[in-house]
């Protein structure tokens, strides 16, 4: 089918969708990077310790990432349009109490609330574009979303400072609130009625409960390895224990009558691939605003204003590195561009490396985040471009699922290798964690130059 035929009889509003949904797709992403710059604060006023304070970043996207399949399943049993709605509802209520908490138990709670909300409106969204765009202007349309949630996270750096600096660190969830309510009523008058794709079938919650508690178990122990050591017996049994639960996850998603996934759509080349570099760009991503807030703040004694205004290349940085490589996907290919985006990124994480300073900690930064933000597209376009309209729910749902898990383990896994420096006055943590993220980034451009598909297949050229 020609691009003008499927422009004919797409829906005649799908880019002003696009926009409303990318915004509340942008609140979701900020409130990963937003609270970071307010950790110190929320240290300070809460009594929070270094565990208390990953777990505030990495409970959120847990919540979000383990319960995100269960979200794009509910996408196809009750509709996109209403599972959006009700899950912009959740996180903008979730918003409103994690901004009144006292305590920083209280403050996880929240977080966790905001998580399950999060984990409705964000596979379901992604979904609806899927489907409200077909050929080279999903290209496009991928594009703008992996800008806006690459840039947003390194914006939420800067807004946190802002508000942090301003009326106070509740505010970086206070702000959620109008905003969620506006696009939820825009969007209720502008999504189109859609008919649930796979009416009739279960929720299932057993499969959802093995994947988060696996998970939840395998953040624990990166988390705690600061100060237990890597190589210690718990540490050790707690990764045994993920795992165990992982493949009992496999082994009843091939047994449950309503499966959460079909097991056989991450075994796919494109789909595998796919989340394998999402989860590589966005551990990155957050491991280099979880270790730069503290080096600005703590090691050097910014302010939060100062310190979120110094991430503002960074959020150009990403933004523009996904909105090129959206451009241009389609006339290069997937593996290419993987393999440049994970050198640039290694490149970037390497100067600070070499020499910690705060000019060359944003420097090094912006440049990786180019890398990153180029990866997220890659990644997005490669894991959803083959999939069939009724596998688009739970295939975002298997995208947007990494996501949160690269989120939640990147803060974990950087909390414990710097875990001198976020409790002491030493600079090696620091330099041991950008040495440790330059590596990872380096090894996986090896691994995405065997793995990655050339050239993604859109959607609507298959069959």
């Amino acid at each position: 089918m020609t691009n003008e035929a499927l422009q004919e009889r797409a829906h005649p509003l799908r880019w002003r969708i696009l926009g409303f949904l990318g915004v509340a797709q942008l609140m979701l992403i900020l409130d990963i990077t937003v609270v970071a710059i307010a950790l110190p604060h929320i240290e300070t006023d809460l009594g929070a310790s270094r565990e208390a304070l990953t777990w505030t970043v990495s409970a959120y996207a847990l919540a979000f990432g383990g319960l995100m399949l269960l979200g794009g399943r509910l996408a196809d049993l009750l509709g996109a349009k209403r599972v959006v709605l009700i899950g912009l509802l959740v996180f903008t209520a979730a918003s409103l109490v994690t901004g009144l908490a006292g305590s920083s138990g209280a403050l996880i709670g929240g977080r966790i609330a905001q998580g399950v909300g999060a984990a409705l409106l964000s596979p379901a969204a992604l979904s609806l574009v899927v489907t409200l765009f077909d050929g080279e202007e999903r290209n496009k349309a991928l594009g703008i979303w992996s800008a806006l949630g690459g840039g947003g996270a390194a914006l939420g750096v800067l807004l946190g400072g802002v508000l942090t600096a301003g009326p106070g660190w509740p505010w970086v969830f206070f702000v959620n609130v109008p905003i969620g309510l506006v696009i939820a009523a825009a969007l209720a008058r502008m999504l189109p009625r859609q008919s649930p794709v796979a009416a009739g079938g279960r929720l299932d919650v057993l499969g959802a409960l093995l994947v988060t508690a696996s998970s939840s178990t395998l953040i624990y122990a990166f988390i705690t390895a600061g100060d237990r050591g890597w190589l210690t017996g718990a540490t050790g049994l707690l990764v045994l224990l993920a795992v165990v639960g992982y493949l009992a996850f496999v082994v009843w998603q091939k047994r449950a009558r309503s499966p959460l996934m079909d097991i056989r759509l991450l075994a796919r080349r494109p789909v595998a691939t796919g989340t394998f570099l999402i989860v590589l760009a966005t551990a990155l991503m957050i491991a280099v605003f979880f270790l730069g807030t503290f080096y600005f703040q703590h090691a050097r004694g910014y302010g939060a204003l100062r310190t979120g205004l110094l991430f503002l290349p960074v959020a150009l940085a990403t933004m523009a590195g996904a909105n090129l490589t959206g451009r241009i996907i389609g006339r290069f290919g997937a593996r290419p561009l993987a393999v440049i985006g994970l050198i640039v990124a290694a490149a970037g994480m390497a100067v600070p490396a070499f020499a910690i300073h705060p000019a060359s900690v944003v420097a090094g930064v912006s440049v990786a985040a180019a890398g990153t933000g180029a990866l997220f597209v890659v990644a997005s376009a490669t894991a959803l471009g083959q999939v069939a309209p009724h596998e688009a729910g739970i295939a975002s749902g298997i995208v947007s699922t990494f996501h949160e898990f690269g989120a939640a383990s990147g803060a974990a896994v950087v909390s414990s290798v710097a875990a001198a420096s976020l409790v002491g006055d030493t600079l090696s943590g620091f330099t041991r964690a950008f040495v440790f993220a330059a590596a990872a980034a380096a090894v996986a451009a090896l691994v995405a130059a065997v793995l990655t598909p050339s050239k993604p297949t859109p959607i609507g050229a298959v069959g």
